[in-house]
């Protein structure tokens, strides 16, 4: 059973607001004992009530006077770096949102114009009633799965290269075969490289 969400606003009933505040201090204080119990830290709570002119101290006024002593000791230049106030807090949830926004939305375009160079492929598409935009993502994107081809192949060659120079007893027309026999399967990678791109999150293919 979930927990009711609870309403954050000033409670106007006066026996249910002293209620409230009697809980929430005592629950408080509970969790500030058990961090400093689990965890090992200094940790102290200074609590004003409107009925009592004293504050209340957790967990003695010793403890207190310790932990300000160090909190003093802190130059203004360490403070300011780990002050956040509620506006600096959402507002670093908001960049942050709108950076993952993005990424998803990039994510989302690629997949888009993969299928759209697809279907042209496939000519289920024609270029006429295209957009320039989705015509300049497309070369946009074959321009970069032919760089990853390019890559792809200097790699492979470069692989297969060292255990030629290793063995000396190759011949070079063995060699140059062997490079020829890269260049016949440009096509076999570009359509590997290509599909990569149709490939989901959760390894399914999406058909063009």
């Amino acid at each position: 059973m979930t927990r009711k969400k609870v309403d954050l606003t000033y409670i106007k009933n006066d026996s249910k607001r002293k209620t409230t505040l009697s809980k929430r201090k005592n629950g408080l204080v509970k969790k500030i004992n058990e961090i400093n119990i689990l965890c090992g830290i200094e940790a102290c709570a200074i609590i004003y009530t409107p009925d009592n002119p004293q504050p209340e101290v957790w967990p003695s006024e010793s403890g207190v006077q310790s932990v300000l002593s160090r909190l003093r000791g802190v130059s203004e230049l360490e403070k300011g770096k780990k002050k956040l106030c509620q506006e600096s807090f959402l507002r670093q949830r908001i960049i942050k949102a709108q950076a993952q926004l993005r990424k998803l939305r990039n994510e989302i375009r690629k997949k888009e114009v993969t299928l759209l160079m697809f279907q042209y492929l496939n000519a289920k598409n024609n270029f006429d009633n295209s957009r320039m935009i989705d015509l300049n993502d497309i070369s946009n994107l074959i321009d970069q799965n032919l760089e990853k081809i390019e890559n792809y192949i200097s790699i492979s060659q470069a692989q297969k290269v060292k255990p030629f120079v290793d063995n000396g007893g190759e011949t070079m027309s063995s060699f140059v075969n062997h490079v020829k026999g890269y260049e016949t399967n440009v096509e076999a990678i570009q359509n590997d490289v290509l599909s990569m791109d149709l490939i989901n999150d959760n390894g399914d293919e999406i058909k063009p």
